[in-house]
């Protein structure tokens, strides 16, 4: 089949990977310049991704991996083309922090007070005149500026804010206040075909704070655990997406989508929804998948149903990351062209690499290197009846992998596992 790639940044970029290991004949295309050297001699690229609408025609397959492309996703599906990704409110959904709160409350999800302010300035103003845990968020931007606010009078969130102010760039940036929302985070997802759920449910527990026990700033996630269940009456499902449903329907959303909640022994709390691949859940889905990836795709771009054959038990996924990660800023001296080191890796122990900021030199077979300088490098994913075993196989692998000056958390799950897992049971959620 051919396929059409359409990537903004990479987040999903391994799988098109996967799509050329599976036989496809597919073509890559990356909006962010800085992304164009990832993958090199590994997938064919085009420089112009609609000069190649008539080589991928009405019987192949467009795959978009991240939002800001939905007006266009919506006007290639009206000309007959199969698109798999979002569509234009189904970014609103996203993008818009506000919006997103108000069709969570309209379709009869607990909801609490979030504000958005135009710059910095304001939203001092506001917590200095409102003083609560509140937690700073953007609508774009970086993570890196995000917070959770620990004193219930606000001191530390002014603070913080008052140093974004004393920069020029942060101090005109979009500042998004939230309630804070006391219990445990963990994520709902499904694949949506325009019309019904494809697949099973996903449930994910992210972990974004950089160190280990979740200490340090918040990137855009350093690993996730992650396991597949088919219950439709679980109770977490149908107080998130079965409620939602009418809302993708009505979008014509057709890809991956999941909501990151806040569950407590009052309720369930949407934070914020991902209504496209995420990063790195979507290479976890490598792990877990049984089915061809094409096929799959291809099902929920033209709407079809579709069987999709999974491993049962839990998996893990670990970003394994290099300097400037997690800050935005440029360092004097990246790691752009640094070679990457497999020690002894196997043929299937391969499978469980998910390549992002990486390409092949030109001529060999197996000499990787860093083809940017983001510092997000490769991922690496395992599987196992229990956590322990899925998180064993995971760090066992990671070790061998050698990059000089790279970093990575090896308690993914852990907390999961030790704790908050019986306490989701003892509230009905598991």
């Amino acid at each position: 089949m051919k396929i059409l790639f359409i990537s903004k940044q990479c987040i999903a970029g391994d799988l098109a990977n996967q799509l050329v290991k599976e036989g496809h004949d597919v073509k890559l295309f990356f909006h962010d310049k800085k992304a164009k050297h990832n993958f090199d001699y590994m997938i064919p690229k085009t420089e112009n991704w609609r000069t190649e609408l008539g080589w991928v025609g009405k019987d192949g397959l467009i795959i978009f991996d991240d939002i800001g492309y939905g007006k266009t996703q919506d006007q290639l599906r009206k000309k007959g083309y199969i698109v798999f990704g979002g569509s234009e409110l189904g970014d609103k959904l996203e993008n818009n922090r506000e919006f997103g709160q108000q069709i969570f409350a309209d379709a009869g999800l607990k909801t609490t007070p979030l504000i958005g302010f135009n710059n910095v300035e304001d939203a001092i103003l506001y917590v200095q005149a409102h003083p609560d845990d509140w937690v700073v968020k953007q609508n774009f931007g970086n993570k890196f500026i995000n917070y959770v606010g620990y004193y219930r009078d606000g001191r530390d969130v002014i603070s913080l804010l008052t140093n974004y102010l004393q920069e020029k760039m942060l101090s005109r940036e979009g500042i998004i206040l939230h309630k804070r929302i006391r219990g445990i985070e963990i994520g709902v997802g499904r694949y949506f075909n325009g019309t019904d759920w494809v697949g099973p449910i996903e449930f994910n527990i992210e972990h974004t704070a950089l160190l280990p026990g979740d200490i340090g700033p918040m990137t855009s996630e350093m690993g996730t655990l992650a396991w597949y269940g088919e219950d439709e009456n679980n109770k977490l499902y149908q107080e998130t997406l079965v409620k939602l449903k009418p809302f993708l329907e009505k979008s014509g959303f057709r890809g991956d989508f999941e909501v990151n909640c806040i569950v407590n022994e009052d309720g369930v709390f949407p934070l914020e929804p991902t209504c496209r691949f995420g990063s790195p859940i979507v290479h976890l889905h490598s792990e877990i998948h049984n089915s061809p990836w094409g096929e799959f795709l291809y099902a929920v771009a033209s709407g079809q149903d579709y069987d999709l054959k999974y491993k049962k038990g839990y998996g893990v996924v670990v970003l394994l990351a290099v300097p400037p990660f997690p800050f935005n800023k440029k360092i004097s001296n990246p790691l752009f062209g640094v070679d990457i080191h497999f020690d002894n890796f196997s043929k299937e122990d391969f499978d469980h690499i998910h390549f992002e900021e990486v390409s092949l030199r030109v001529g060999s077979k197996n000499k990787y290197y860093i083809s940017n300088g983001e510092g997000y490098i490769l991922y690496v994913t395992g599987m196992g009846n229990t956590i322990e075993e899925a998180q064993n196989k995971v760090y066992s692998l990671t070790k061998r992998v050698v990059v000089p000056k790279m970093m990575y958390r090896n308690d993914i799950g852990s907390k999961f596992a030790h704790e908050d897992c019986e306490t989701l049971k003892k509230w009905g959620y598991l």
